[in-house]
């Protein structure tokens, strides 16, 4: 039974996607397909015990998910009278020059992941929504692990996300990767969702791994497929590049006992330089379009062309934090400017920094703000408050190896 309960939490990272958005092609009711894949898998977790796990678990998933589905729309009487809550374009002679188009794109992704990313990244939704409902449908993602992401309360997100889907019913969102000529306005929106995608993988919210190795790879994936589909938009190539210098520290961020490495501590050696290598030309062509991805992705290269820490170039990674703020004055990008001032300038301006955003409520909850004021604290010698603030970081950190880090940090390494 251990085997199999492994094999269908394996399955759940690795093909959850997959099999959605193959289930929504056929019944065009995401509430539908997602419950008939979540059925299906509980029916995983009672068959193949009996069974044998299955050589390939996504066409069995996707098989009973259908199955499944289509009891449930017979159990409608027919498949017309269950109203579509996703539609197709249907298409005629008026159309064919847009069906054309539409195939066109196609080709360069053939891909029901992709599909469902640009449907739930139709315009119509709010961003907010687009990137959480794309989260939690395209990766199985949890309503709690997307709000830790957008650093909101899991009722507010449970709200948004079905709000979402409501609003895709109501205005009866096609399926479908869109046209070559509406595909810009969905470009940043996507970019929004690859991004979280990843950074959501990067350092999971919660659990006993610190990186999500699967939502990582499927966000480079993702990029790289968006990066084929428009050669020449910058963002694009932006985040592409964001995604391959964070991910080359990959392999570096955890010791062989599994304790989590800072930046500081990381053996560089094992860093991928071939990914090192392909994100600082794509940030070269990318950079003279100045937008959050690729400011992100230059202050990525300038750590990943640093032979050490120690000879980090912080006051240009502090400049390219600046402009970064008047792109985009995230409280989170405010709070790493805060962070890279104080290895340029010394702690005391570090900490102020950071203290004059202590009444932000987006890093309220945020474990990270209160972790770095207690490494600057530490650094001016002030002990006591910095085991406090360690302390409060604990209480906002659910990932077990993150917690690691901060009991030793408590524990005076």
């Amino acid at each position: 039974m251990v085997d199999v309960t492994a094999a269908v939490a394996q399955a759940h990272r690795r093909e959850w996607a997959y099999v959605l958005a193959a289930t929504v092609r056929l019944t065009r009711n995401l509430d539908l397909a997602e419950e008939c894949v979540q059925d299906a898998y509980s029916r995983a977790l009672t068959d193949w015990p009996r069974s044998g796990i299955p050589s390939n678990p996504a066409a069995w998933l996707t098989t009973v998910a259908h199955r499944l589905a289509l009891d449930a729309l017979r159990r409608e009487m027919t498949l017309r009278r269950a109203l579509p809550l996703l539609v197709e374009d249907e298409v005629g002679s008026d159309t064919a020059e847009l069906a054309l188009d539409a195939i066109e794109v196609a080709r360069s992704i053939s891909d029901d992941r992709l599909r469902l990313i640009c449907t739930c990244c139709h315009p119509a939704l709010a961003r907010e929504a687009q990137v959480a409902l794309t989260l939690r449908l395209m990766c199985g993602v949890t309503t709690a692990e997307v709000a830790r992401a957008f650093l909101v309360s899991e009722s507010t997100m449970a709200a948004r996300i079905t709000r979402a889907k409501k609003k895709i019913a109501i205005a009866r969102i096609p399926y479908r990767v869109p046209s070559a000529a509406e595909l810009p306005e969905r470009v940043d929106a996507i970019c929004a969702v690859l991004h979280l995608l990843f950074t959501t993988g990067h350092t999971a919210p919660s659990g006993a791994a610190l990186v999500r190795s699967d939502l990582c790879d499927r966000a480079v994936q993702l990029a790289r497929m968006m990066a084929a589909l428009t050669p020449d938009n910058p963002t694009v190539q932006g985040l592409l590049a964001l995604m391959l210098l964070t991910d080359a520290r990959r392999s570096a961020r955890t010791a062989p006992d599994g304790r989590m490495l800072t930046l500081a501590e990381q053996n560089r050696d094992q860093w991928d330089r071939e990914a090192i290598a392909e994100g600082i030309a794509l940030v070269r062509e990318a950079l003279p379009h100045v937008d959050r991805y690729t400011l992100q992705a230059a202050i990525a290269a300038v750590h990943a062309e640093s032979p050490s820490w120690d000879e980090t170039d912080w006051v240009e990674v502090t400049g390219l934090y600046e402009l970064l703020i008047r792109v985009w004055p995230s409280p989170v990008v405010h709070l790493n400017h805060a962070i890279a001032v104080g290895f340029a300038h010394g702690a005391a301006r570090g900490l102020a920094l950071l203290d004059a955003l202590a009444g932000e409520p987006a890093l309220a909850a945020y474990g990270y703000f209160e972790a770095s004021r207690a490494h600057f604290l530490d650094e001016l010698g002030r002990a006591d408050e910095s085991q406090t603030a360690y302390r409060t970081a604990l209480l906002l950190t659910e990932n077990a190896v993150e917690r690691r880090y901060l009991l030793d940090k408590l524990q005076g390494d």
